[in-house]
């Protein structure tokens, strides 16, 4: 079992997991209003000392561009030597508010990526798929 030390911010509800194995939940820390155009920095009103050899990836939650009109731009990859407040950023495509402590984001433990030797050649087999995000199945 991994453990992680956490601070929330007052009156930020804590981090659920619904099911193990799932994404954890992450809230916005504050109410936001945006307008279209906007981007918009939510805080996620919490710290954590992440393991030695252990990152956190963000990603939005299924329904926050559905429910919010809002597209995830910016958050990526928390750094185990990260140890302020997260936060994501969102580009807003309408009018909009986001409660406090509504959820918007989620995010997974995984292991740091092993380091790799990248070496140069002059061929690479091409796989002939088609394209980008294409299996080349119709």
């Amino acid at each position: 079992m991994l453990t992680v030390k956490i601070k929330y911010a007052p009156g930020v509800k804590p981090i659920v997991q619904a099911h193990p194995g799932e994404h954890y939940d992450i809230r916005s820390a504050e109410s936001v209003v945006f307008s279209p155009g906007d981007t918009v920095k939510i805080k996620h009103g919490f710290c954590m000392e992440l393991p030695p050899g252990y990152e956190a990836k963000i990603e939005p939650r299924s329904s926050t561009f559905d429910k919010y009109g809002l597209i995830h731009v910016d958050s990526g990859v928390i750094d185990n030597d990260w140890r302020s407040e997260w936060c994501s950023t969102f580009y807003a495509t309408r009018y909009g508010m986001v409660r406090k402590n509504a959820r918007v984001a989620q995010f997974r433990f995984q292991r740091i990526q092993e380091k790799a030797e990248l070496e140069t050649v002059d061929f690479i087999e091409d796989t002939g798929r088609g394209g980008y995000g294409s299996t080349g199945e119709e």
